[in-house]
């Protein structure tokens, strides 16, 4: 995996640096990622795959790019992060199954509906699980009742 810095900018005490981070897959693939990163929060900002990558390989991207990206900007861990941290701010929260975590799917996603906010990253947010997995228990919660259905049946 190759990664080399972009550009760089300092405000103040805080510096925001930007990197393009190339993996390299034996089957040919290309993937070519800007990277940013600021203080203890590193983020994709641009992705460009040939071919394209699937919806589960795009959720899973930070995490192949994670390590060589600290090592290029000579953290181990997450920058300014102590070890500790690092894996705690990983760590998703807990959250309950059955009837419980569909009732609380269904009242997040309504608060957020009610802020004007994108009602499915609440459900992320809250959650801690990918779009995906958030999408499906916003599925969950319509299939017990608690969310009206997403089309109305002609």
């Amino acid at each position: 995996m190759s990664v080399w810095p972009a550009w760089e900018v300092r405000e103040h005490e805080s510096v925001t640096s930007w990197f393009y981070v190339r993996p390299a897959f034996e089957d040919g693939a290309q993937v070519d990622v800007l990277a940013v990163a600021c203080e203890a929060d590193v983020s994709v900002e641009d992705v460009r795959a040939q071919p394209p990558l699937s919806l589960d390989d795009l959720a899973v991207l930070a995490d192949w790019i994670e390590e060589p990206l600290f090592a290029a900007i000579g953290a181990p861990t997450a920058p300014s992060c102590a070890p500790e941290e690092a894996s705690a701010r990983r760590a998703r929260p807990p959250w309950p199954s059955g009837i419980e975590g569909r009732w609380l799917v269904a009242a997040e996603y309504r608060a957020a509906q009610g802020d004007g906010i994108d009602p499915v990253l609440a459900v992320m947010c809250a959650t801690g699980h990918s779009r995906r997995k958030s999408l499906r228990l916003i599925a969950g919660a319509r299939d017990a009742g608690f969310l009206a259905p997403r089309h109305a049946r002609r």
